[in-house]
Formats: structure tokens, sequence, C-alpha cells
């Protein structure tokens, strides 16, 4: 459990420096230059990444069970994830109608999919990841719209043709990773 802890406070601390630390994060793109913190900033992702995967995969080996859903939950569960995925695509493509209403579609997406995986889910260690990536999103998502308010922040009108894209890319990222990722990846098949 000690390498997923130290994963996600690695991870999530590194995504969090914007909201928490945004005077040293100026300091630290001022010292290395914009391509040197971009640099530090996925190196320290990766590692963090990694040491989740790591720490998740082997808590799972002997999971401390909390609570065991009831199956209904891995079906709203898919249904939230088919939601999230085309929030977290609308975060790259510009001026579709999601990224114009919702501004931070990212932090929506990942906190729909760390919900959803909360309700179809009991283990320590899954509340451990997905709690953690749910108060990340949730935090980060209220800061972004804070920093934009007061900056007078505006996001380009949505084009129906972007919004029509994004959804089809979600959707279909969602299809192939609820059909054959998710299984293959994390040893988990949502349908079955």
């Amino acid at each position: 459990m000690i390498f997923l802890i130290l994963g996600l406070t690695l991870f999530l601390g590194i995504h969090s420096t914007r909201i928490f630390a945004p005077t040293w994060r100026d300091r630290q793109i001022a010292r290395f230059g914009a391509g040197g913190w971009k640099g530090l900033y996925t190196l320290l992702s990766l590692v963090g990444f990694g040491l989740i995967v790591w720490g998740y995969g082997e808590a799972r080996t002997a999971p401390m069970i909390l609570w065991t859903p009831p199956t209904a939950m891995k079906h709203i569960a898919a249904l939230l994830t088919l939601l999230a995925f085309p929030l977290v695509v609308a975060a790259y493509i510009p001026r579709n109608h999601l990224k114009a209403k919702i501004g931070h579609p990212m932090y929506a997406g990942v906190k729909l999919w760390a919900f959803s995986h909360l309700l179809a889910n009991g283990s320590l260690a899954d509340v451990l990841l997905f709690g953690g990536f749910l108060a990340w999103s949730v935090v980060g998502f209220v800061s972004s719209r804070k920093r934009d308010r007061s900056a007078g922040a505006t996001y380009p009108a949505g084009e129906l043709v972007r919004t029509i894209l994004v959804l089809v890319i979600g959707v279909a990222a969602w299809a192939g990773f609820a059909m054959w990722a998710h299984g293959a990846w994390i040893g988990v098949r949502p349908f079955g």
C-alpha cells in the first residue's frame, strides 16, 4: 500500500502545484525555463503514475475490503464513465461546446471517473486511489474556475463539428477501454 500512497502523493502533488503553490511553480519555471519545468513535471508524473500502478496492483493481491457494492453499481459506473470520456477529450479539442460551457472538462471527467469507481469498488486501495483523484479533481475544478473568474477568462464559443468530434472520439475511446483495455491492462472486465 505504501507504493500506492507514494505514487498518489507524487502524481497528485505535482499536478497540484498550480492550485496550492503557484508562486513556487512560477519560480521553478523561471529557474528551469518552460521546457525544463515541463520535463521535470513529466518525469515526476511518470514516476508517480508508475508507483500508483505498481502499488494498486500490489494492494489488489491482498485487498482490505471495506464494503461490497451492489452489482448495480458496476452498471452505473459504466454509464458515468461513458460520460467522463468525452469530457476528458473535450479538454484537448478547442472550440467545442463542452469546454465552452464547463471551462475545465478534464477535471469534470476525472471527477465522474473517480466517483463512478468509488461506487463500484469497496477496498481500501480503491478508496485511496479513486478518493484521491476525486478530491484532487474537485479542488482543481473549483480553483481553476475561481482563477478564471478573477482573471476575467472566457472560452471561445463551441462549434457543432468540433463537439461532434469530441463525442465520437470520447465514446469510441470509452468503448475500446471498456470492451478491451480495461480487462487487458487492469484485469477487470466491466461487461463480463
